[in-house]
């Protein structure tokens, strides 16, 4: 259910979503899609915890265990191990391989991030717009406090500055994967596991925003022009994974004829 109060923006069709995103007000903000409108901002480890019905009392400590467990087994599946303590790093790979962190995935492009969102939509789905500038941004390198071999997140968030219950910080690990690169990509990474990320933000004023993207004339029209830029999932993970989702979308387009239109 949806339970955001804050800026919405609905949006009927792509001409109206490029002109708004491409405005001077969103130059330097970064988009999220999601495929169901009424989603709000959860970390996947919120979502985890609270599924799994984890008392809220150890959800860090849980999340600092899962980082050390990780860490000391995914060294066989590695090619180069980060040092134990560029705690930002492991939470990037952990992300990419599909482990629960409390990085939320963001983009510099809102193509890119209507893409994620209309793909595997059945309903009006979303982009979710945070403004970097108004937050500032961080490319979080290897130091890390001295006292603590292995950080937990948040001590690592104090490090950099971000030792507030409403605090998120933005940006990406300074060695970034294929992923990140491919989809001009970027973090949310809040010090409150306990609330979405939108109800954190929205606190501040002109940080957050919800583009609603209502109906599938939408939903087509950008799809057919966002495979012409060449954006699809074989682009945005370049392995043999996304060359396997991106066999979805081809599914219901074809140069020749509109296969998704039931003839008479």
């Amino acid at each position: 259910m949806d339970n955001y109060a804050g800026i919405v923006e609905e949006i009927d069709s792509w001409n109206q979503y490029l002109k708004l995103v491409n405005s001077r007000q969103y130059a330097d903000w970064a988009f999220r899609g999601q495929r169901d409108a009424d989603w709000q901002l959860w970390p996947t480890i919120t979502r985890e915890l609270q599924n799994r019905n984890v008392n809220p009392t150890y959800w860090t400590r849980q999340e600092h265990r899962n980082i050390r467990i990780f860490q000391r087994k995914a060294i066989h599946f590695l090619d180069k191990v980060p040092e134990t303590t560029d705690i930002f790093r492991w939470m990037a790979i952990m992300q990419h391989h599909g482990a629960p962190t409390r990085l939320l995935d963001f983009t510099w492009s809102p193509y890119v991030a209507a893409f994620f969102a209309l793909e595997s939509a059945t309903s009006n789905s979303a982009v979710w717009a945070i403004n970097t500038f108004a937050l500032g941004t961080y490319c979080f390198g290897p130091q890390v406090p001295e006292d603590n071999e292995i950080p937990s997140p948040q001590k690592a968030l104090t490090f950099y500055g971000y030792d507030n219950i409403d605090d998120v910080a933005i940006g990406e690990p300074f060695f970034k994967n294929q992923r990140l690169i491919a989809q001009s990509g970027t973090f949310a990474c809040p010090f409150d596991l306990e609330r979405p990320i939108d109800e954190i933000l929205r606190q501040t004023e002109n940080s957050v925003v919800k583009f609603v993207l209502k109906g599938s004339k939408l939903r087509q029209q950008a799809l057919n022009e966002l495979y012409r830029m060449n954006i699809t999932h074989a682009t945005l993970f370049p392995d043999l994974d996304g060359l396997a989702r991106s066999l979805r979308y081809e599914l219901e387009t074809h140069y020749l004829y509109n296969p998704t239109v039931i003839e008479p």
